[in-house]
């Protein structure tokens, strides 16, 4: 399985892009935890974390609400990256 790159710009399936701030340690089970936030305007979180197992699943392209056609949950973008001007 791949690992999660700090510092880049991840789409999720249902279409908006995350930058990953770090990766964390679960402090019970040691297991990696991306932490990640919208790069558009939320009212309930500024930041998230998932378990980077979860982060990089496998997806069905048949979903309904996969709307970008991906084949994993959230997808590298090596074209974008965040902007620290604005």
């Amino acid at each position: 399985m791949e690992q999660v790159q700090i510092g880049k710009v991840y789409r999720h399936f249902k279409g908006n892009y995350y930058f990953i701030e770090d990766i964390a340690l679960d402090s019970e089970t040691k297991e990696r935890v991306v932490v990640y936030k919208p790069l558009y305007e939320r009212k309930d979180s500024k930041i998230w974390v998932r378990r980077e197992k979860i982060f990089l699943e496998e997806i069905s392209l048949d979903r309904p609400d996969n709307i970008t056609g991906q084949k994993y949950r959230f997808e590298l973008q090596e074209n974008l990256v965040k902007d620290y001007t604005k």
